[in-house]
């Protein structure tokens, strides 16, 4: 995972990560994140298959998560906690 950004809004980048180990980093990222990050930008990418994306968009839940938007780069899915 590789972080950008240190405002109100983040991009946390997992191309070439497994999904148990995204999972395990964004769940870690969003449990100790600051109070003054309000949306975080999970680049996933999309020419690599699907199943990133997939559990990101679909399987995974965090009570940080107010709601997931689908971003127009078909690669980025964007997430606005709470």
């Amino acid at each position: 995972m590789v972080e950008r950004g240190s405002g109100p809004v983040v991009e946390l980048d997992f191309h070439n990560t497994l999904v148990k180990d995204a999972q395990r980093e964004l769940t870690s990222y969003l449990s100790h994140a600051p109070d003054s990050v309000r949306e975080v930008r999970v680049i996933h990418g999309y020419h690599g298959g699907t199943a990133l994306r997939d559990m990101i968009r679909y399987h995974f839940h965090h009570p940080r998560i107010k709601t997931k938007m689908i971003a127009l780069n078909p690669g980025e899915t964007r997430l606005i906690l709470k």
